[in-house]
């Protein structure tokens, strides 16, 4: 069973004789465990389709199936569940609440769905911990690079064991040798954990790098390409060494 389905997704804005087709007609499947990035120029319904994927917006049209459940048949409450338990997201600008702690923003989406964040604070700590950032749980998000900042907030979508992992350009505001051990540290996580990873980037080189690029033009899909590996291991992420 694939992790996401989409089938003939529409999304329009405003009304006609004006509407922008930020997405017409898009169907695409992804299987639990790959790593996919989705490139297009702006204004191609790349976000729109993370935001479609993610729960965040209803599409106007077609269907989104999450672990092969129908979620346009879902009210408002129950998408919110779903999302919840299912999806982690990674943002360009980091999001993280600047009065809060590593650990306490690593916590959020677990307060926010009123889980028991006592028993996830111990996830918290391992999360951090695989990020390298141990010894930088208690420090503020002023206290930590940009690159920490992101490493914190890869832990936080994944605190809820999400199945889904969305990022909208999660290495946009990191310099290139950031952005390399960033993304290595994620391919680690999709190949151990098998997390389904789906981001938007428009570095082609680092989507270069994952199993499959999603081509988005004009709101359709304008090409879906298969990456061949040779059996060669990705690089690691070198953790301690990143800023």
């Amino acid at each position: 069973m694939p992790t996401l389905r989409l089938e003939h997704l529409i999304k329009h804005y405003g009304r006609a004789p004006q509407v922008v087709k930020a997405l017409d007609g898009v169907s695409l499947e992804i299987q639990q465990g790959e790593f996919v990035a989705v490139v297009g120029r702006s204004g191609s319904g790349k976000t729109t389709m993370l935001d479609c994927a993610g729960l965040l917006m209803r599409p106007t049209g077609g269907r989104i199936l999450l672990d092969g459940i129908d979620t346009g048949r879902l009210g408002d409450g129950e998408r919110a569940e779903l999302r919840s338990r299912r999806i982690g997201f990674i943002f360009q600008e980091f999001n993280l609440l600047p009065t809060l702690s590593a650990i306490e923003n690593v916590l959020l989406p677990l307060r926010y769905s009123g889980a028991d964040t006592r028993r996830g604070r111990r996830r918290a700590e391992m999360l951090l911990e695989e990020m390298g950032l141990r010894d930088r749980a208690s420090h503020r998000p002023s206290e930590l690079s940009g690159g920490q900042q992101q490493r914190v907030a890869i832990a936080r979508s994944l605190i809820g064991q999400p199945t889904l992992v969305l990022g909208d350009e999660p290495m946009g505001e990191v310099d290139t040798e950031t952005a390399d051990m960033l993304l290595g540290l994620m391919r680690r996580i999709n190949r151990e954990s098998r997390v389904t990873f789906l981001i938007v980037t428009h570095d082609l080189d680092l989507a270069a790098r994952t199993d499959r690029i999603i081509h988005l033009r004009d709101g359709h899909l304008a090409g879906d390409e298969r990456l061949e590996r040779d059996g060669a291991p990705l690089p690691e992420a070198v953790l301690v060494s990143a800023g």
